[in-house]
């Protein structure tokens, strides 16, 4: 097989190359016959190079250029000459190479897709096929964007002194939180290593180890149910610091973040970043990860109903409970069934049901319309602004559920009337912060920790954990941008008897801390340094800066929503051979398809 190496890349050439004999590797994208000319498409990473041959200077050329199809791999070689007709649609449009000799180099089975960005495949056989989805421009580009922010994470942090530290990949199982992929020991029967969900105890004990800077790219891996912005296996910006304080984090992430947006889309980001506490992020937008491109925010009604004679207020209300509400600005000619489908919105979310009041024409009509005094109609036009032809929806439940709601129905209101697609070009972003230390599980009837039980409290609540833990405010930091959280982190507890104490909060024994954590609250105890730090979600960063929704459109290899690789057709089963060296027996009954 012959095999002439290229001097040239496709998407490279430009008239500065004319008149010079070139040699090039690629795809056939396209074979055009003319009749009078041969025209071929030649493609590989940076672009596409138009071949040409003359069937009456190169007849045995022609001869087989003819047999040429999509995908395949040839060696082409042919001097530069000027297009007679320019393609400014593509860089290399204002040249060609008229072919003096060519090579197939490897032959193609007919694509089941057409490798192209305008495909209309879906998804599924894309995925199966996956070595072909990726020769698509569309997805190229992507990983062409993704791999420049490995290269500014390199060069940023390095120049900011930070060290790159690889943690192990098999590390000791400590599930709290999400599942563990668990990983058996052949040596070690009946025990298991786990796949990490973080390297968040691992770069912890690096700040015990006096390394003080601390960055890794990071495979971190979780056994969850999925969403189209999550996959069992991803990407975080691993960082901690120590001898800081949380504005330290922050104010190195931020210039991260300006210094990525310069480089990849040449924005100019406004630094600081707009900040909000947990507890206004909820009241104003219904959300610890705002969408903040667009005013439409949530009113707090408690006072303005404190005389309602609506009994379903007046309940909420004697329970402690919250209403609230938002202005769906334009949206008072709503029909009933739009009504009706957004109250089945809002029940998704657990809603029990959504009252609602339009305003037309000067008069009031709606649900609880009736219900409403003079002074509660004029109270309620001044709290929203309202204007004719506007909608007013309701919730009234427990505080979390009523904004809970109240943002899920503000974010559909946005889609529904082209809000969102009007602002899709801004960026906004800003840190949360103030978050509860715990959140109580029902189910368990237990603290658990809102992050991740090695967050420290704020200083000035700690008296609080010996009182009324449900009232303890984190050192914690969420970095959002238009309503996607792309990262997370905190103040570490440095204190071994404050982690006891965070331990024992959580209903976590002493003896399971010790078993789980031992090795962490042991390193705490030869003198631990302030420490705190951050993760970026690298995938979702790379989706935003795309301006994709689909996570997987920025990983090579990606799963499916439902875990699955269909290229390799993972997971699968393994021989019994396997299982006995490890010691495992797998269930009749858990055996699937």
């Amino acid at each position: 097989m012959k095999f002439v190496k290229r001097t040239e890349k496709c998407g490279l050439l430009n008239s500065s190359k004319i008149g010079d004999e070139v040699i090039l590797n690629g795809w056939v994208a396209s074979n055009r016959n003319l009749g009078g000319l041969l025209f071929i498409d030649l493609r590989d990473r940076w672009g596409i190079a138009q071949l040409v041959i003359e069937p009456e200077n190169f007849p045995q050329l022609a001869e087989l250029g003819r047999t040429l199809r999509s995908e395949f791999v040839i060696w082409a070689k042919g001097v530069v000459r000027k297009r007679e007709s320019v393609n400014t649609k593509i860089p290399t449009g204002e040249v060609e190479i008229l072919l003096t000799d060519f090579g197939i180099i490897n032959q193609s089975l007919l694509p089941p897709f057409e490798i192209s960005d305008l495909t209309d495949a879906n998804e599924e056989l894309r995925l199966k096929y996956r070595y072909l989805d990726l020769r698509r421009n569309e997805l190229q580009n992507n990983l062409v964007v993704r791999n420049k922010v490995y290269q500014i994470v390199h060069k940023y942090f390095y120049e900011n002194d930070f060290m790159e530290i690889e943690t192990p990949l098999l590390m000791k199982s400590t599930p709290e939180g999400a599942r563990d992929f668990l990983v058996p020991s052949r040596i070690y029967k009946g025990r298991f290593y786990a796949l990490p969900q973080s390297p968040q105890i691992y770069k912890q004990i690096l700040m015990v180890s006096g390394f003080d800077r601390y960055i890794q790219i990071a495979k971190c891996f979780r056994d969850e149910d999925l969403r189209s912005d999550r996959q069992p296996e991803f990407t975080q910006i691993d960082c901690e610091m120590s001898f800081v304080e949380q504005d330290d984090i922050i104010s190195i992430f931020e210039n991260f973040i300006k210094v990525t947006w310069k480089k990849v889309l040449n924005v100019d980001l406004q630094l600081p970043f707009a900040r909000l506490s947990y507890k206004e992020a909820m009241e104003n937008y219904g959300s610890d990860k705002p969408d903040t491109r667009f005013d439409i925010k949530i009113k707090t009604l408690n006072t303005l109903f404190q005389n309602t004679d609506f009994q379903v207020f007046k309940q909420t209300l004697e329970n402690n409970g919250i209403i609230a509400g938002i202005n769906a600005k334009g949206c008072g000619n709503y029909s009933r069934k739009q009504i009706d489908t957004l109250t089945e919105f809002a029940k998704k979310y657990g809603a029990r049901g959504l009252a609602y009041i339009k305003f037309s024409e000067g008069t009031v009509t709606g649900s609880i319309a009736k219900f409403l005094s003079e002074q509660e109609i004029q109270d309620l036009k001044t709290t929203f602004q309202v204007e004719d032809n506007d909608l007013i929806l309701f919730i009234s439940d427990k505080w979390t559920r009523t904004y809970t709601v109240l943002g899920a129905l503000r974010l559909e209101i946005a889609r529904q009337t082209g809000i969102i697609e009007q602002v899709k070009n801004k960026f906004n972003f800003l840190w949360v912060v103030d978050f509860p230390l715990f959140e109580y599980d029902e189910t368990e009837e237990r603290y658990v920790a809102m992050h991740h039980p090695f967050t420290s409290p704020k200083i000035e609540d700690i008296p609080l954990l010996d009182t009324n833990p449900g009232e303890v405010r984190a050192i914690a930091h969420d970095i959002v941008l238009n309503g996607v959280e792309i990262g997370g982190g905190s103040i570490r507890i440095h204190d071994a008897d404050l982690q006891k104490k965070m331990f024992n909060l959580m209903n976590i024994s002493e003896k399971e801390a010790e078993d789980k954590f031992g090795f962490l609250l042991t390193s705490l105890k030869y003198g631990a340094p302030p420490h705190g730090g951050i993760a970026l979600g690298l995938d979702r960063l790379t989706m935003l800066l795309i301006g994709t929704d689909n996570i997987r459109d920025v990983i090579a290899f990606p799963k499916t929503t439902s875990g699955l690789s269909l290229m390799d057709n993972a997971p699968s089963f393994v021989d019994e051979k396997q299982l006995n060296e490890l010691g495992i027996a797998i269930s009749p009954n858990s055996k699937t398809m």
